[in-house]
């Protein structure tokens, strides 16, 4: 399971392990960096193989250039939001599935616009920095439909009002606002700086931790109160059977740094 494994690049997305760090780049500058099918699936793919490689402890999603991060699907191909309506899964339904259930935690680098499913990608990583440029947007109701399936990550992100509001209006809020709303951790127009940061302050804790604590975040998440406590108090006591937690503790004793096992 922590073999190191290789990862699939493709012209319109490039997957890069750059040391314990999966970047995922949509590389469809002259589209804005808009979603084809290829993207989308690619992203799955990558999201899912790095969940069984334990040398990934990140995974950053972003958009090539300084315009878009992701513009949404791509209005210009004749099967812009699926290819088969026979099919009861999408590529865009699939991959927010697949990040729901990532223990490798996602961080969105927005460098641009972020616009309809774009506004997905970003809602689907758990932290997010953006530039303050970059502006966000639902704006499916200028073309005649709606956001659906970026509903089922963004409606618990931000107030309902303002989600209301940018859902019927199309109209988009600028990064500070985004920045207000709690849609982005850090605005930052050192992007790649500001990212080693949060990247260092990440990498140093215990990958066990990490790993387990996603999982439990995210099941807690649609838990009713006792259920949650009930699975919560469980959870804690097998926290403290791992290699990082006796290393954790025992270092903290000895007041030195942990050597984390990652097990």
């Amino acid at each position: 399971m922590s073999e190191p494994q290789a990862f699939a690049s493709s012209t319109e997305l490039a997957v890069e392990l750059r040391g314990p760090v999966l970047w995922l780049t949509i590389t469809r500058e002259e589209r804005r960096n808009a979603m084809s099918h290829g993207v989308l699936a690619g992203m799955a793919q990558a999201i899912a193989q790095a969940q069984n490689d334990r040398s990934v402890r990140a995974i950053v999603v972003t958009g090539a250039g300084s315009k878009a991060f992701c513009a949404g699907a791509d209005l210009q191909s004749t099967q812009a939001f699926t290819t088969d309506y026979s099919e009861p899964h999408g590529h865009l339904a699939q991959l927010l599935r697949v990040a729901k259930a990532s223990y490798v935690p996602l961080i969105a680098r927005v460098n641009g616009a972020c616009m309809a499913g774009g506004m997905g990608l970003l809602a689907m990583c758990d932290l997010a920095l953006a530039s303050s440029h970059a502006v966000f947007g639902l704006p499916e109701v200028k073309v005649g439909v709606f956001p659906a399936q970026v509903l089922s990550v963004l409606q618990h992100l931000i107030p309902r009002r303002t989600l209301v509001e940018m859902c019927i209006t199309g109209e988009p809020i600028s990064s500070a606002q985004a920045l207000g709303y709690g849609l982005v951790n850090y605005v930052d127009d050192d992007m790649d700086t500001k990212l080693a940061w949060l990247l260092e302050r990440m990498l140093d804790k215990s990958p066990a931790a990490v790993r387990r604590g996603l999982y439990t975040m995210k099941k807690v998440e649609a838990m009713a109160f006792e259920e949650s406590m009930a699975f919560t108090e469980s959870q804690i006591a097998l926290f403290t059977l791992t290699d990082d937690a006796r290393e954790g503790q025992k270092a903290f004793q000895e007041k030195r740094k942990p050597v984390w096992a990652g097990k």
